[in-house]
Protein backbone atom coordinates (compact mmCIF):
# COMPACT_ATOMS: atom_id res chain seq x y z
CA UNK A 1 0.00 0.00 0.00
CA UNK A 2 1.11 3.55 -0.69
CA UNK A 3 -0.07 6.87 0.73
CA UNK A 4 -1.16 9.35 -1.95
CA UNK A 5 -3.00 12.65 -2.26
CA UNK A 6 -5.23 13.54 -5.24
CA UNK A 7 -4.43 16.73 -7.16
CA UNK A 8 -6.38 18.28 -10.04
CA UNK A 9 -4.82 20.90 -12.31
CA UNK A 10 -7.86 21.99 -14.29
CA UNK A 11 -11.53 22.35 -13.57
CA UNK A 12 -13.13 18.94 -14.22
CA UNK A 13 -9.68 17.65 -15.10
CA UNK A 14 -8.19 14.25 -14.36
CA UNK A 15 -7.09 13.57 -10.78
CA UNK A 16 -3.42 12.69 -10.39
CA UNK A 17 -1.83 11.03 -7.38
CA UNK A 18 1.22 12.43 -5.58
CA UNK A 19 3.23 11.58 -2.50
CA UNK A 20 1.94 13.96 0.23
CA UNK A 21 5.50 14.11 1.58
CA UNK A 22 4.24 14.62 5.14
CA UNK A 23 2.75 18.01 4.25
CA UNK A 24 -0.57 18.97 5.84
CA UNK A 25 -3.15 19.59 3.12
CA UNK A 26 -6.89 20.26 2.99
CA UNK A 27 -9.53 19.61 0.33
CA UNK A 28 -10.11 22.78 -1.67
CA UNK A 29 -6.65 24.05 -0.86
CA UNK A 30 -3.79 24.32 -3.31
CA UNK A 31 -0.36 22.78 -3.54
CA UNK A 32 2.83 23.00 -5.56
CA UNK A 33 3.81 19.59 -6.92
CA UNK A 34 6.60 18.12 -9.00
CA UNK A 35 5.52 16.84 -12.42
CA UNK A 36 7.18 15.73 -15.63
CA UNK A 37 6.60 19.28 -16.93
CA UNK A 38 8.23 20.90 -13.91
CA UNK A 39 6.57 22.55 -10.92
CA UNK A 40 2.78 22.84 -11.18
CA UNK A 41 0.01 24.46 -9.15
CA UNK A 42 -2.98 22.22 -8.42
CA UNK A 43 -6.07 21.89 -6.25
CA UNK A 44 -6.25 19.24 -3.55
CA UNK A 45 -9.36 17.13 -4.20
CA UNK A 46 -8.51 13.88 -2.38
CA UNK A 47 -6.96 13.87 1.09
CA UNK A 48 -4.05 11.50 1.80
CA UNK A 49 -5.16 7.88 1.66
CA UNK A 50 -3.65 4.46 1.09
CA UNK A 51 -4.09 2.65 -2.21
CA UNK A 52 -2.56 -0.57 -3.63
CA UNK A 53 0.86 -0.23 -5.22
CA UNK A 54 -0.43 -1.43 -8.60
CA UNK A 55 -2.77 1.59 -8.82
CA UNK A 56 0.14 4.03 -8.59
CA UNK A 57 1.98 5.24 -11.68
CA UNK A 58 5.66 5.10 -10.86
CA UNK A 59 7.73 7.03 -10.10
CA UNK A 60 5.36 8.80 -7.70
CA UNK A 61 6.14 12.52 -7.69
CA UNK A 62 6.06 14.52 -4.46
CA UNK A 63 4.12 17.48 -3.15
CA UNK A 64 6.66 20.28 -2.70
CA UNK A 65 4.62 22.55 -0.45
CA UNK A 66 1.18 23.92 0.25
CA UNK A 67 0.60 26.93 -1.98
CA UNK A 68 1.17 30.33 -0.39
CA UNK A 69 0.01 33.84 -1.31
CA UNK A 70 2.97 34.38 -3.62
CA UNK A 71 2.12 31.19 -5.52
CA UNK A 72 -1.49 32.31 -5.95
CA UNK A 73 -0.32 35.71 -7.18
CA UNK A 74 1.94 34.02 -9.74
CA UNK A 75 -1.00 31.98 -11.02
CA UNK A 76 -2.99 35.19 -11.54
CA UNK A 77 -0.04 36.69 -13.43
CA UNK A 78 0.21 33.52 -15.53
CA UNK A 79 -3.47 33.80 -16.48
CA UNK A 80 -2.91 37.35 -17.68
CA UNK A 81 0.15 36.30 -19.68
CA UNK A 82 -1.86 33.44 -21.22
CA UNK A 83 -4.43 35.93 -22.56
CA UNK A 84 -1.67 38.04 -24.07
CA UNK A 85 -0.01 34.95 -25.59
CA UNK A 86 -3.36 33.83 -27.05
CA UNK A 87 -3.87 37.12 -28.90
CA UNK A 88 -0.29 37.18 -30.17
CA UNK A 89 -0.48 33.58 -31.38
CA UNK A 90 -3.69 34.35 -33.28
CA UNK A 91 -1.84 37.11 -35.12
CA UNK A 92 1.04 34.79 -36.02
CA UNK A 93 -1.33 32.06 -37.22
CA UNK A 94 -2.97 34.59 -39.53
CA UNK A 95 0.42 35.85 -40.77
CA UNK A 96 1.50 32.30 -41.65
CA UNK A 97 -1.95 31.53 -43.13
CA UNK A 98 -2.22 28.26 -41.20
CA UNK A 99 -5.37 26.13 -41.28
CA UNK A 100 -5.72 25.74 -37.51
CA UNK A 101 -8.00 27.00 -34.76
CA UNK A 102 -6.35 28.15 -31.53
CA UNK A 103 -8.37 26.90 -28.55
CA UNK A 104 -6.37 27.67 -25.41
CA UNK A 105 -2.97 28.69 -24.08
CA UNK A 106 -1.40 27.40 -20.88
CA UNK A 107 1.72 28.47 -19.02
CA UNK A 108 3.34 25.96 -16.69
CA UNK A 109 3.51 27.29 -13.14
CA UNK A 110 7.23 28.09 -13.33
CA UNK A 111 6.80 29.56 -16.85
CA UNK A 112 9.34 27.13 -18.26
CA UNK A 113 6.95 26.20 -21.08
CA UNK A 114 3.93 27.57 -22.95
CA UNK A 115 1.46 25.09 -24.43
CA UNK A 116 -0.78 26.18 -27.29
CA UNK A 117 -3.81 23.92 -27.86
CA UNK A 118 -5.38 23.91 -31.32
CA UNK A 119 -7.74 21.95 -33.56
CA UNK A 120 -7.36 21.27 -37.26
CA UNK A 121 -8.93 19.01 -39.87
CA UNK A 122 -5.52 17.71 -40.91
CA UNK A 123 -1.80 17.93 -40.27
CA UNK A 124 -0.32 21.40 -39.90
CA UNK A 125 3.27 22.41 -40.60
CA UNK A 126 3.74 24.87 -37.74
CA UNK A 127 7.54 24.85 -37.59
CA UNK A 128 7.87 28.50 -38.62
CA UNK A 129 5.14 29.45 -36.17
CA UNK A 130 7.04 27.75 -33.34
CA UNK A 131 10.20 29.63 -34.28
CA UNK A 132 8.35 32.96 -34.17
CA UNK A 133 6.75 32.20 -30.81
CA UNK A 134 10.02 31.00 -29.30
CA UNK A 135 11.80 34.19 -30.37
CA UNK A 136 9.08 36.27 -28.74
CA UNK A 137 8.54 34.43 -25.45
CA UNK A 138 12.10 33.14 -24.96
CA UNK A 139 10.92 29.87 -23.47
CA UNK A 140 9.96 26.34 -24.55
CA UNK A 141 7.00 26.23 -26.92
CA UNK A 142 4.66 23.29 -27.43
CA UNK A 143 1.80 23.17 -29.93
CA UNK A 144 -0.64 20.39 -29.13
CA UNK A 145 -3.42 19.31 -31.47
CA UNK A 146 -6.59 18.23 -29.66
CA UNK A 147 -9.94 16.70 -30.68
CA UNK A 148 -13.36 18.32 -30.75
CA UNK A 149 -14.40 16.74 -27.43
CA UNK A 150 -11.36 18.23 -25.70
CA UNK A 151 -12.15 21.57 -27.31
CA UNK A 152 -15.67 21.54 -25.87
CA UNK A 153 -14.28 20.57 -22.46
CA UNK A 154 -11.90 23.55 -22.48
CA UNK A 155 -14.30 26.17 -23.85
CA UNK A 156 -17.51 25.04 -22.14
CA UNK A 157 -21.03 26.05 -23.12
CA UNK A 158 -24.62 24.88 -22.68
CA UNK A 159 -25.92 21.46 -23.64
CA UNK A 160 -29.38 20.64 -25.10
CA UNK A 161 -30.60 20.24 -21.51
CA UNK A 162 -29.83 23.89 -20.79
CA UNK A 163 -27.09 23.09 -18.28
CA UNK A 164 -23.36 23.75 -18.55
CA UNK A 165 -21.59 20.94 -20.42
CA UNK A 166 -20.84 17.92 -18.22
CA UNK A 167 -17.28 17.65 -19.56
CA UNK A 168 -16.63 21.25 -18.51
CA UNK A 169 -18.03 20.87 -15.01
CA UNK A 170 -17.35 17.42 -13.57
CA UNK A 171 -16.30 14.75 -16.08
CA UNK A 172 -12.63 14.06 -15.40
CA UNK A 173 -12.15 11.73 -18.35
CA UNK A 174 -14.10 10.83 -21.47
CA UNK A 175 -15.60 7.35 -21.66
CA UNK A 176 -16.70 5.57 -24.84
CA UNK A 177 -20.25 6.34 -26.00
CA UNK A 178 -21.97 4.24 -28.66
CA UNK A 179 -25.09 4.47 -30.80
CA UNK A 180 -26.24 1.25 -29.09
CA UNK A 181 -26.76 3.28 -25.90
CA UNK A 182 -29.18 5.57 -27.72
CA UNK A 183 -31.04 2.56 -29.15
CA UNK A 184 -31.36 0.90 -25.73
CA UNK A 185 -32.92 4.11 -24.37
CA UNK A 186 -35.40 4.33 -27.27
CA UNK A 187 -34.04 7.72 -28.29
CA UNK A 188 -34.31 9.24 -31.72
CA UNK A 189 -31.31 8.31 -33.84
CA UNK A 190 -31.37 11.73 -35.46
CA UNK A 191 -27.73 12.92 -35.08
CA UNK A 192 -28.83 16.48 -34.24
CA UNK A 193 -30.80 15.20 -31.24
CA UNK A 194 -28.22 12.87 -29.70
CA UNK A 195 -25.07 14.88 -30.40
CA UNK A 196 -23.47 17.33 -28.01
CA UNK A 197 -21.90 20.72 -28.63
CA UNK A 198 -18.76 18.94 -29.88
CA UNK A 199 -20.70 17.15 -32.63
CA UNK A 200 -20.08 13.74 -31.07
CA UNK A 201 -22.57 11.53 -29.24
CA UNK A 202 -23.60 13.11 -25.92
CA UNK A 203 -21.65 11.86 -22.90
CA UNK A 204 -24.87 11.65 -20.87
CA UNK A 205 -26.03 8.71 -23.00
CA UNK A 206 -23.71 6.63 -20.85
CA UNK A 207 -25.10 7.68 -17.46
CA UNK A 208 -27.99 5.19 -17.41
CA UNK A 209 -26.70 2.80 -20.04
CA UNK A 210 -25.92 0.04 -17.53
CA UNK A 211 -29.53 -0.02 -16.30
CA UNK A 212 -30.91 -0.07 -19.86
CA UNK A 213 -28.43 -2.79 -20.82
CA UNK A 214 -29.62 -5.00 -17.96
CA UNK A 215 -33.24 -4.37 -18.94
CA UNK A 216 -32.53 -5.30 -22.55
CA UNK A 217 -30.70 -8.49 -21.60
CA UNK A 218 -33.55 -9.47 -19.27
CA UNK A 219 -36.09 -9.04 -22.08
CA UNK A 220 -33.96 -11.12 -24.40
CA UNK A 221 -33.74 -13.84 -21.76
CA UNK A 222 -29.95 -13.65 -21.44
CA UNK A 223 -30.15 -12.92 -17.71
CA UNK A 224 -32.72 -13.16 -14.94
CA UNK A 225 -32.97 -10.42 -12.32
CA UNK A 226 -34.12 -11.69 -8.92
CA UNK A 227 -35.59 -9.22 -6.42
CA UNK A 228 -34.32 -9.31 -2.82
CA UNK A 229 -37.85 -10.18 -1.59
CA UNK A 230 -37.72 -13.34 -3.68
CA UNK A 231 -34.62 -14.50 -1.80
CA UNK A 232 -36.28 -14.41 1.65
Amino acid sequence: MQTVVGIRFKKAGKIYYFDPNGIELSVGGFAIVETSRGLEFGEVVVLPKEIPDDEVVQPLKKVIRAANNEDCQQILENRQKEEEAFDLCLQKIEEHDLDMKLVDVEYTFDRSKIIFYFTSDGRVDFRELVKDLASIFRTRIELRQIGVRDEAKMIGGLGPCGRVLCCHTFLGEFEPVSIRMAKDQNLSLNPTKISGACGRLMCCLRYESDAYELSRLEKEGDIEIIAEDDLT
